[in-house]
This record gives structure tokens, C-alpha cells and sequence, in this order.
């Protein structure tokens, strides 16, 4: 198997740190940001000039073409880009601030957007590449109280279907990978909440008890384990466009998409009307 150099962001914790220490262990090569690379400090010990530490805050354009370009002159070309850097942010839509929306949509959509268009020209270049972009099953789903960070996610994944077909005669592939719930810290310290509203007081009971339901019924993934599932994914000869990680979403994409071709057929007799 060919060595691969690895381009992550947000490779604190969570998925970029797992990703990154199963990449760095099977001998590929990884420019892993954050925006704090002394959180990075043991992989550097442990793995020394095989990792490339970067401290990048994803929202900064600039910022994130100047990484693209030092790992790719460091390593001298780039084969995976994972755009991984991402929060969570909880509160329903009448709670949300405008600066809450747009910081939200400025990291998990733009910052994604500018990695993604930073890296393009030198996989273009070298006629090969895989932008793997960490979505959720909130990219294709939504629920009660994550209305920005599903917004962000759906937004995520609408243009890169776009850039798959737009790539794909360059010989780069695009896949999104959407997982379920993981032990990781989205939705602890690295969340941001809104000022609660108490008019959704007895709502947010309501999605409390739904959420606890939820990770009840499937339990929460192990990111190490999802560590295998990437390196399966990024060494498919024809990797996939979409790929849940865990058990619990295809149930609730079969739910959701069941319920959406029921809405459609009910009301095709109006889609019929509008168009005369």
C-alpha cells in the first residue's frame, strides 16, 4: 500500500486525533492543524517528521490556503484532506442570535469550503486526491434545538455533491462521511449554547428525553474504532460519496426518506397544478 499524506483539521481531539494516529501508525505522513498545537505536542514526540503540526482557526481564509500550501510544500503533495473541524451548537431557532447563525455557518461551512478550494489546484495537479468531509446524519436529517448546526451540515453537503461531479474527471474523489453519535466532545465543552427561551422550556424537556432515548437505543460509537473505518474508506478503489459511521443512522435516513416520498406522493397532485 502506498504511503499517503494526510492534510486534518481539528486534530485536538474527537475524529482528527484518532484519524490522524491511525494515518501516522500504518507509516503515512500528516499536516494535522489546530488551534492549539500543544495539544499535539505527545503525537510530535511520538511520531516525529511524520507529523506537521499547524496552528490554524479554519474561519480565517487566509489562514487556511497558507496551511494547504506549507503542507504541501513540506510533503511535497497531499492525498487525503479532511475537512474535520467542526462544533455543535444548541438552540432553537427563535433562540438563535445572528452572530451565533454565522459563526456557526463561518466554521462547519466556510471553513470546510476554503480548505477544500485551497487544496484543489494541487490535486488537480498531481491528477489525484480524496477530500473526505466530516458531515453528520444532521446533514441529512434534523432534529429540534440544532436548527444552525443543521443548516451548516445540509449546506456541507450540497456543495460537495456538487464538487464530486466536478472533480471526478481529475481523478478526485469526494466523500462525505456522516456519522451518528460518538463519544467525542461535540456536544460537551466544545459546543456553545443559546440564552434559553422559557416559552421552550417544556419543548427542551421534550428533546432531552428524545435525545436520551436515542443514545440510549444505540449507544454512543467509539472514535478509535471509527479510525478503522476511514482508512477502509480512503483505500477504496471507487470510495463511496456518502458513508454513515455507526449503527443508528440508516434507521433514521430509511424513517426520514420514507416519510419524505409519503409527503411527496400525497401532495403530487399540487406539483402537477403548479405546472399548468
Amino acid at each position: 500500500m502506498t504511503e499517503k499524506t494526510w492534510f486534518i483539521t481539528g486534530s485536538s481531539r474527537g475524529f482528527g486525533r484518532e484519524w490522524a494516529v491511525a494515518a501516522l501508525e500504518r507509516g503515512d505522513r500528516v499536516a494535522a492543524t489546530a488551534r492549539d498545537t500543544s495539544t499535539l505536542d505527545d503525537l510530535v514526540e511520538r511520531y516525529g517528521d511524520a507529523i506537521l503540526p499547524i496552528q490554524l482557526d479554519v474561519t480565517d481564509r487566509d489562514a487556511d490556503f497558507a496551511a494547504v500550501a506549507q503542507a504541501h510544500e513540506h510533503f511535497g503533495r497531499l492525498d487525503v484532506v479532511v475537512n474535520n473541524a467542526g462544533y455543535g451548537h444548541f438552540g432553537f431557532v427563535e433562540e438563535l442570535t445572528e452572530q451565533e447563525f454565522r459563526d456557526q455557518l463561518e466554521t462547519n461551512v466556510f471553513g470546510a469550503m476554503w480548505v477544500t478550494q485551497a487544496a484543489l489546484p494541487f490535486l488537480r495537479e498531481q491528477g489525484s486526491g480524496h477530500i473526505l468531509q466530516v458531515s453528520s446524519i444532521g446533514g441529512i436529517s434534523a432534529f429540534p434545538l440544532l436548527g444552525a448546526y443543521h443548516a451548516s451540515k445540509w449546506a456541507l453537503e450540497g456543495f460537495s455533491q456538487s464538487l464530486a461531479a466536478e472533480v471526478a474527471d481529475f481523478g478526485i474523489k469526494v466523500t462525505l462521511i456522516e456519522p451518528g453519535g460518538f463519544s467525542t466532545d461535540w456536544s460537551g465543552a466544545s459546543a456553545v449554547r443559546s440564552e434559553p427561551h422559557p416559552a421552550y422550556d417544556e419543548m427542551r424537556d421534550k428533546v432531552a428525553e428524545m435525545r436520551k432515548a436515542r443514545a440510549g437505543a444505540a449507544g454512543a460509537g467509539d472514535p478509535q474504532s471509527s479510525a478503522l473505518a476511514v482508512l477502509e474508506v480512503v483505500d477504496a478503489d471507487e470510495p463511496p460519496l456518502r458513508v454513515f459511521f455507526g449503527v443508528a443512522p440508516i434507521g433514521i435516513a430509511k424513517a426520514d426518506y420514507e416519510s419524505r416520498m409519503a409527503g411527496w406522493e400525497k401532495w403530487q397532485h399540487v406539483a402537477e397544478l403548479a405546472q399548468g
